[in-house]
């Protein structure tokens, strides 16, 4: 597995199912949406002092694995 197995986890009862940073309550999506909408990683950091710059390079890699594993998904 790539880089950020040890810190996205995915419980059935917090937030349904979505992969969270460190069982935190944190989406890999949420995340993905502070960065996409144009927030820096020290912007993120500063507002969630809880997360680690590692934690929005899991989030990255963790995007990154899944699009690379949907293109690599027969066409159907």
């Amino acid at each position: 597995m790539t880089g950020y197995s040890d810190r996205i986890t995915i419980e059935p009862g917090k937030r349904g199912g979505q992969p969270c940073i460190r069982g935190m309550r944190i989406t890999v999506y949420d995340v993905l949406d502070y960065l996409a909408s144009g927030m820096s990683i020290r912007e993120i950091l500063d507002d969630f002092p809880y997360l680690a710059e590692e934690d929005i390079r899991a989030c990255l890699a963790f995007a990154a694995d899944r699009e690379r594993r949907l293109m690599s998904l027969p066409a159907g």
